[in-house]
C-alpha cells in the first residue's frame, strides 16, 4: 500500500510540474506576442513621421509630431524626449533611438506618448537625472562631430530653456551679461557645467561664498565682478 501511495504521489507531482511548466510556457508566449505587437505599433508610429529617403524622423517630422501632440516644437519636453531616446543628432530620431525611448515610456501610440510627457518631465527633474539631462542638452546642440563649443546666442536660448525654470534670476542675469560682454563668442562644456554648479552652490544675489581662487571658469569670475559693479 505504501509503495502504491508513493507511486501515486510521484505521478501527482509529475503532473503538477507538467501543468506548471505548460502555464509558464503559455505566459511567456503570450508575453512575447504582446511585446512583439507593442514594438510593431512603436515602429508604425515612427514610420508615420519618418522621412522615407533618410529613414529617420527629421526636423520636419518632429514639427509634425509636436503639432499632433499639441506641443510647441521649442517646448523643453521635446528635448527631454530626445534625452530619453539618447538621440545623437539634433533634430533627428533614428528607429533604434525611437524604439528605446518609447519602449521605456511604455508609449506605443501617439496618445500614450502625449500622456507620458508629464511623467517624463518629473523624471528629468529628479536631481540625479537633471545633471545628466543638463550635460546632454549641451552635447545634443553640437551640430558638427568635432564641435566643442556653442555660440553665445544659442547658449542664451538653451540656458533659458533648460535651466530657466530652476534658477530664473541667475539665468536672466547671466544671459544679460553674455549678451553685453565681448570677451567670449562661444561657450564650452566646462563653462556650461560650471554655471550649473555655480547656480547650485553660490548664494544669490550677494555671492558672499564665491571664491575666485577656487576652480571656477574665468567667465564666472567676470560675471560676478560685473554683477557686483552693477549692484553698487
Amino acid at each position: 500500500m505504501r509503495r502504491s501511495a508513493s507511486k501515486k504521489t510521484g505521478q501527482s507531482n509529475s503532473t503538477t510540474a507538467s501543468i506548471t511548466s505548460s502555464a509558464t510556457d503559455l505566459f511567456r508566449s503570450s508575453s512575447s506576442k504582446a511585446s512583439s505587437k507593442e514594438m510593431e505599433r512603436i515602429d508604425n508610429l515612427f514610420y508615420s513621421y519618418a522621412n522615407r529617403s533618410s529613414g529617420m524622423i527629421d526636423p520636419e517630422g518632429i514639427e509634425t509630431l509636436c503639432s499632433d501632440m499639441e506641443v510647441d516644437h521649442t517646448d523643453v519636453r521635446i528635448l527631454m524626449l530626445a534625452w530619453k531616446m539618447r538621440a545623437e543628432k539634433q533634430g533627428y530620431f533614428t528607429l533604434e533611438e525611437w524604439r528605446q525611448g518609447l519602449k521605456s515610456l511604455r508609449a506605443d501610440t501617439l496618445n500614450k506618448l502625449k500622456k507620458a510627457l508629464p511623467d517624463l518631465e518629473k523624471e528629468v527633474k529628479r536631481p540625479s537625472n537633471f545633471v545628466d539631462f543638463y550635460n546632454y542638452a549641451f552635447r545634443y546642440c553640437l551640430t558638427e562631430e568635432k564641435q566643442k563649443s556653442i555660440d553665445i546666442e544659442s547658449i542664451c536660448q538653451l540656458l533659458d530653456l533648460v535651466l530657466g525654470s530652476h534658477f530664473q534670476a541667475q539665468v536672466d542675469y547671466f544671459i544679460e551679461y553674455l549678451k553685453i560682454q565681448s570677451d567670449y563668442k562661444v561657450i564650452n562644456m566646462d563653462q556650461w557645467m560650471g554655471f550649473y554648479r555655480f547656480c547650485n552652490e553660490i548664494s544669490f544675489p550677494d555671492f558672499s561664498n564665491y571664491d575666485p581662487e577656487l576652480a571656477w571658469p574665468l567667465i564666472l569670475d567676470n560675471f560676478v565682478e560685473w554683477m557686483r559693479a552693477k549692484r553698487t
